[in-house]
């Protein structure tokens, strides 16, 4: 028998960083996402300084957007340790922030975490050394294994063979960084998180964060990557910076 299941659009963008003086300028982008896409995922790096009035801006504007918004804070909106507070504003005007939790929209299943550096395949950092070297380490760990548990709760859900996607911010792969200067890799990202996205066979993974590396790549078991950062959207020729993706 034909699949004839619908499929569902994904809207992902990245790196927005938004200020207490874009009132108005994002409207008619979340708009034009809201007709052409299901779903709006925003990877991080909401805010520009990490300010609870820039994540009320934001709030502003994302009611031009009619679609349901599942996101994930970045470095940036960790800035002032006003995070707790943008997230409230956040998802208090609808949207779906995700930490370690994960949600089902349209029969597609999004798992986010915020990540962490500590770098790629065998250049990764080792856990050795100095008491704050390991403390970078284990941090990058954690979130790999926050994002594995929030798969595992979409895996064990009522809904069989269900599509999952994965929101993040920093990177899981080197392959979308490269482009920035090599001796900054080991704070864009980390393979520790690529490891549950080939484990539980995510369909796909967005995040930002590096804003001079390259839209998509691949895992080492071929699961889709992309770099969805503003900055990177825009060098691609996309005139309103959010990139399409059909599950």
């Amino acid at each position: 028998m034909a699949n004839t299941r619908k499929k569902t659009r994904v809207a992902a963008m990245g790196d927005i960083h938004v200020r207490v003086s874009d009132r108005g300028k994002w409207r008619e982008c979340f708009q034009a996402v809201s007709e052409q896409a299901d779903i709006l995922l925003l990877c991080g790096d909401l805010t520009d300084t990490g300010q609870e009035t820039e994540a009320q801006v934001l709030a502003e504007e994302l009611s031009a957007c009619s679609i349901p918004v599942v996101g994930v804070l970045g470095n940036h909106d960790y800035e002032r340790d006003q995070q707790e507070a943008i997230v409230e504003v956040l998802v208090k005007n609808h949207m779906h922030l995700l930490d370690g939790e994960s949600i089902i929209i349209h029969g597609v299943g999004f798992a986010g975490v915020k990540g962490f550096g500590g770098g790629f395949d065998r250049y990764m950092m080792p856990m050795f050394g100095e008491t704050m070297n390991k403390q970078f380490v284990q941090e990058s760990v954690n979130e790999a294994l926050r994002l594995d548990q929030a798969l595992v709760r979409l895996e064990s859900g009522e809904e069989t063979e269900i599509k999952k996607i994965a929101v993040l911010h920093y990177a899981p792969i080197k392959e979308t960084v490269v482009g920035e200067p090599e001796e900054i890799f080991p704070f864009l990202g980390s393979s520790h998180l690529a490891e549950p996205l080939n484990r539980r066979q995510v369909t796909a993974a967005f995040h930002g964060h590096a804003h001079m590396g390259t839209l998509q790549g691949k895992t080492s078991e071929g699961i889709p990557v992309f770099n969805v950062a503003k900055a990177i959207l825009k060098k691609a020729g996309y005139h309103l910076p959010f990139f399409i993706y059909e599950v």
